[in-house]
């Protein structure tokens, strides 16, 4: 173990056994300095916790590479700092708000305190939220900014801080780095802890009113919902945020037979009935799935804890249970509206939608038939709001989304947004079931008419020091040494975000048309595979994108075949890139 980390480590430590820091804060530091063990010392401060443009993710505890009141505070008391010195004049109002996770509640006042402290006027949630409707709110009060502590889908020793600008989406350029700057210069005894109650104003069920009535706006069909009322849906919340707007939401849409997963419905930021309360792990949506089997559901539906992501399990053509990946639902959403709208006299010409570069490129041929434009944008919901800000007035916006299980139908919120995409899921399983069809055949025939696919992503974890070096370590090898061959497939065009630079076969570079840089490589193939690969801006790992393509399928019977056969490819594909 280095040992000149450990006392640079130690260092650090010893400044947080000062009076400024609280009783519990102290024992635990002191703690981590008498363990021979210096593993959690190093983890806990090797480095301070970064402010990154979307605000703070990371492992509670104390320390200066964790989430606890004190980085909490120093982000909060930088936003303050940035948004009194944007709005000199005053007037300035935030929206703060939580999901279920452990500290929520005190992470949430903590933030409203600091805010009301520095003279900025507060609209704090009465209790947990879904991520969606924070931004929703703070577009409704006409807020400067706005911050959610929630984690998303992390594991339960997670925590985070996700700051937003005063359009509700989280923060972009300018804004991003004059935020980090401010945060940067906030020592400990900078912050202001003690707030101003009279500048502290508790919402709640005035502002879910009015976020189920705007969901409502993503509806495109009543009439199929009329028929199909009695659809039988199961919902989970996965202990989260959802529990109690989504039920409301399909109620509101007309849908009759929502039933509940119980277990899951309590909220617990331990996330007991699951490892993991992440809609892209499988095992998440056991319960769900278990209950739909027993009341002969249509469709199992779950939101994570914070419910700006959600899951879809749909029965196949053996009647047995398959979850749907983030880029099937991306697909099948897309596909609703584009046809649906266009059937029904809705769809215009100006109409636009938007994916995330590392998204199924099958969407693309879905827009283009239909003669809409769809653009192109980093990973995050930032980068949708920013295409959404930029055409307000001018172009309609009528979908975006991610592979990662994030989709949003209308424009009234900046973020993604799962209790309005599940009620418009369950609308297109109502449409299906109003042709005797369920959601699967309706993903079949999009592979039918555009083509298979398979998307499979790889998660490389490295947590800690080491990890992130390796992480780094590994982006520069891929970026000096890109592959020629992919899975036996030849890569005839390289990406490189960071330079944004396009180069193909024959050497020649064009320049990537994208509002700023970001460490993303992208390797497209003569055979359409494609493969993307960036280090997560959350979590200590490195994500690769994988997505393999066939022309042949004409039949639901191609599919299991296609599966195989895809399996077979990816495979190949992670031994040309040394992922076995």
């Amino acid at each position: 173990m280095d040992k000149e980390l450990i006392k640079q480590c130690e260092a650090k430590a010893r400044q947080w056994l000062a009076p400024t820091f609280d009783e519990e804060t102290r024992k635990a530091v002191e703690a981590m300095l008498s363990d021979e063990d210096k593993s959690l010392l190093i983890d806990s401060f090797y480095q301070d916790l970064e402010f990154g443009t979307g605000g703070l993710r990371g492992v509670m505890g104390a320390g200066t590479n964790r989430i606890n009141i004190y980085t909490i505070g120093m982000a909060t008391q930088g936003f303050a700092n940035y948004l009194n010195k944007a709005y000199p004049d005053g007037g300035t109002s935030v929206v703060v708000g939580h999901d279920c996770r452990n500290n929520g509640r005190r992470y949430a006042e903590t933030v409203a305190d600091i805010f009301s402290a520095n003279g900025i006027k507060v609209y704090l949630f009465e209790s947990l939220r879904p991520t969606p409707e924070i931004s929703f709110a703070i577009r409704l009060f006409g807020a400067r900014g706005g911050v959610n502590v929630t984690a998303s889908h992390n594991p339960k020793e997670y925590n985070g801080y996700k700051a937003y600008w005063g359009d509700g989406a989280q923060v972009l350029a300018p804004h991003d780095t004059g935020i980090i700057d401010e945060v940067n210069k906030v020592k400990v005894e900078d912050i202001k802890f003690t707030g101003n109650p009279d500048l502290i104003k508790i919402i709640g069920g005035d502002v879910d009113y009015d976020y189920m009535t705007a969901v409502k706006e993503a509806m495109t069909d009543q009439d199929v919902i009329l028929r199909q009322k009695d659809l039988n849906i199961v919902y989970s919340a996965m202990h989260g945020t959802g529990r109690v707007i989504v039920p409301l939401c399909l109620r509101s849409w007309g849908f009759q037979n929502i039933n509940v997963v119980p277990e899951q419905m309590v909220i617990d930021g331990n996330f007991p009935t699951v490892v993991s309360p992440n809609p892209e792990n499988a095992e998440a949506m056991t319960l769900g799935m278990k209950l739909g089997t027993k009341l002969g559901a249509d469709l199992v539906v779950a939101t994570d804890p914070d419910a700006d992501r959600l899951a879809i399990v749909c029965r196949d053509k053996k009647g047995q249970w398959i979850i749907m990946s983030g880029n099937q639902t991306f697909m099948v959403f897309v596909y609703y509206i584009l046809k649906n709208k266009k059937a029904l006299g809705q769809l215009g010409k100006t109409d636009f939608m938007v994916k995330t570069i590392v998204s199924t490129e099958v969407v693309s041929k879905m827009t283009e038939k239909y003669g809409i434009e769809l653009r192109d944008c980093y990973t995050g919901f930032k980068w949708i709001a920013r295409e959404i800000a930029m055409s307000e007035g001018k172009q309609k916006y009528i979908g975006g989304g991610e592979e990662s299980f994030g989709f949003l139908p209308y424009n009234k919120v900046r973020d993604k947004d799962a209790p309005a995409s599940i009620c418009l899921i369950c609308e297109i399983a109502a449409w299906a079931k109003d042709q005797g069809k369920t959601l699967y055949d309706i993903l079949m025939d999009i592979y039918i008419e555009f083509g298979f696919s398979k998307e499979h992503t790889i998660n490389v974890v490295r947590p800690g020091k080491t990890g992130a070096d390796e992480i780094k370590q590994m982006m520069e090898n891929f970026r000096n040494n890109p592959p020629k061959e992919l899975g036996g497939s030849t890569v005839c065009t390289w990406k490189d975000y960071k330079t944004l630079t396009q180069t193909d076969a024959g050497g020649n570079q064009t320049k990537l048309d994208m509002p700023a840089t970001s460490n993303v490589l992208q390797w497209f193939c003569t055979d359409g595979t494609k493969v993307s690969v960036r280090p997560s801006g959350t979590e200590p790992k490195i994500k690769f994108y994988l997505e393999v393509k066939d022309n042949t399928m004409t039949s639901a019977d191609d599919y299991d075949r296609l599966l195989a056969w895809a399996d077979t490819k990816i495979a190949a594909i992670k031994k040309s890139l040394n992922l076995e």
